[in-house]
């Protein structure tokens, strides 16, 4: 791991990654305590005030400071992605190596499926969950999570199918090892390295995603300081104060490039390539 973290950070990319996403962590962990006023504290003599000394990003309608909003809508919006991408990337993985493993017809039937689903755009997929599941961040997530799981399914089936042809998952059929045994001890294990990188990058698209769905009403609700609820509570007010519209804009936006950067870099600290 020690060897893994210093090949990340000789990257320009890994290394940028890192230093944004150690930045987004602090601020997750300790945005409320290191935020400069309370994130429901209104103050009508500050409506829209500009940025300053007073409010370093500006305030908003209800003269709410933006930074403290930001930096504690930041537990509302990182974790909520990480969870939901953990949870879609983890289902994927299993089906994609479990309909690798079995191969034949139920490979087949597995994966026409999974293409089915996967036809439907991933915004469209997460609408119509939380439509049904209804509106609020916990099924949000959920409904990112499912529309993930397609995708990761066919990102690790095409890797498990060359891991499925290893003397090792041989040895372990010729000594009667059951299906179950065999996807998680010895398939599931050695191709956690594309699994790690894909799901790195597929953060930055749960981060937009989950404050898209904010952003429509049908994610995380009022008063949350959630980055999408920010943005289209700030809409309206876009040519009179744009800071209001600007700030968590711009948060989403550093955060997925910072998932980003990273997925990048770890794909590349991890490629044999780099070796030589």
């Amino acid at each position: 791991m020690t060897e893994l973290f210093i090949r990340l950070i000789r990257r320009p990319q890994g290394l940028v990654g890192v230093a944004l996403l150690a930045l987004i962590a602090v601020t997750c962990l300790f945005g409320p305590a290191l935020a400069p006023y309370a994130p429901e504290k209104i103050d009508f003599l500050g409506r829209f005030r500009s940025p300053g000394w007073h409010n370093w990003l500006g305030a908003d309608e209800f003269g709410r400071d933006i930074l403290s909003r930001l930096m504690v809508g930041a537990r509302s919006t990182v974790p909520m992605a990480l969870i939901a991408t953990l949870a879609g990337s983890a289902v994927g993985a299993i089906v994609g190596v479990g309909s690798a493993y079995l191969g034949g017809r139920i490979d087949e039937a597995i994966m026409r499926t999974n293409d089915a689903v996967m036809a439907i755009p991933g915004l469209l997929m997460a609408l119509l969950l939380v439509s049904t599941l209804g509106n609020g961040a916990g099924n949000a997530v959920i409904a990112i999570a499912i529309a993930f799981a397609p995708g990761m399914a066919r990102v690790t089936r095409s890797v498990a199918l060359n891991i499925r042809n290893q003397d090792y998952v041989k040895a372990a059929i010729a000594r009667g090892e059951g299906a179950t045994w065999i996807i998680f001890r010895e398939m599931l294990p050695n191709v956690m390295a594309p699994i790690v990188i894909e799901s790195t990058i597929r953060v930055s698209f749960a981060v937009m995603l989950f404050a898209t769905l904010s952003f429509l009403g049908v994610g995380a609700q009022p008063p949350a300081s959630e980055w999408g609820l920010m943005v289209a509570d700030a809409r309206q007010y876009m040519y009179q104060a744009p800071w209001g519209l600007i700030a968590p804009s711009a948060a989403i936006a550093l955060t997925a490039i910072a998932f980003n950067l990273l997925g990048d870099g770890l794909r590349d600290a991890l490629n044999p390539r780099d070796e030589r």
